[in-house]
């Protein structure tokens, strides 16, 4: 569980993040949603210790991570994985090497364990015998599914997943959103998503966390989001007709 309390963070004199309190659980996929510019991605980097905020905690397992000591915090560290927005895969390295990378850098271990655990995790991916394949050969869903192997290779605890839909057809999206959500479920990973797609917002959304203008402006899940009475929210979600019918559609039903 990771648990962020009173978070500000300012930059030249203007504040970005403004107070942000979430508890994001483990087994369960955590999003945060809002426009550009909204804080997310700071919010995020906070966590991480990408930035530092100026006041409040972050709390991973109930350990204040600003606290902690330099070597405590390293091995936290090491207990994230990150799924980055572009996959951000290296062209000259097969999918093996790709995922391999991380082991090589942090885990003492024979190279047939190192395989072994590679092979699992593209199992665990549906990519078992693409380990020889360089980036440039394979589809842009595969590559998400090779960064998301990659993520998950050193076992974390805590999964970060950068807008994991970008770039790819709606098809292809539920796929990895229902991966995500599988892994997360199987490994009880405390997995926070920053994304726009609204099919993951109510795919595979379970809590919710809306971010404007720097501040929390909403949270709750995909079952309470078409019925939010939330001009703010309205405003980002229900940008498609086929939305905004389902809104008063559920909301003539519950006579709201």
């Amino acid at each position: 569980m990771i648990e962020v309390q009173n978070i500000h963070k300012s930059f030249n004199g203007t504040l970005v993040l403004n107070d942000i309190s979430a508890v994001f659980e483990a087994g369960k996929t955590n999003l945060v949603i809002g426009i550009s510019g909204s804080g997310k991605t700071v919010l995020i980097k906070c966590i991480v210790g990408l930035l530092q905020p100026d006041s409040g905690r972050v709390l991973f397992n109930g350990e204040d991570f600003r606290a902690m000591e330099r070597n405590r915090k390293k091995e936290v560290q090491r207990q994230i994985g990150m799924l980055f927005q572009g996959s951000a895969l290296f062209d000259s390295l097969t999918v093996e090497e790709n995922v391999m990378l991380p082991l090589n850098m942090f885990r003492h271990a024979t190279k047939k364990e190192k395989l072994d655990r590679v092979n699992f995790c593209l199992d665990r991916v549906n990519l078992s015998g693409a380990n020889k394949k360089f980036p440039g050969e394979i589809s842009g869903g595969m590559k998400k599914r090779v960064g998301i192997a990659r993520a998950i290779v050193l076992d974390p605890k805590y999964l970060f997943c950068d807008e994991p839909n970008s770039g790819l057809d709606p098809k292809t999206s539920i796929v990895i959103d229902d991966l995500i959500k599988e892994l997360t479920e199987d490994l009880q990973i405390t997995t926070i998503i920053n994304t726009h797609d609204m099919n993951s917002v109510m795919g595979i959304g379970e809590n919710i966390l809306f971010l404007h203008k720097g501040v929390k402006a909403w949270e709750g899940n995909s079952g309470e989001i078409l019925t939010a009475q939330n001009p703010d929210l309205d405003s980002f979600i229900f940008a498609s007709e086929f939305l905004r019918d389902a809104r008063d559609y559920m909301r003539n039903k519950k006579g709201l």
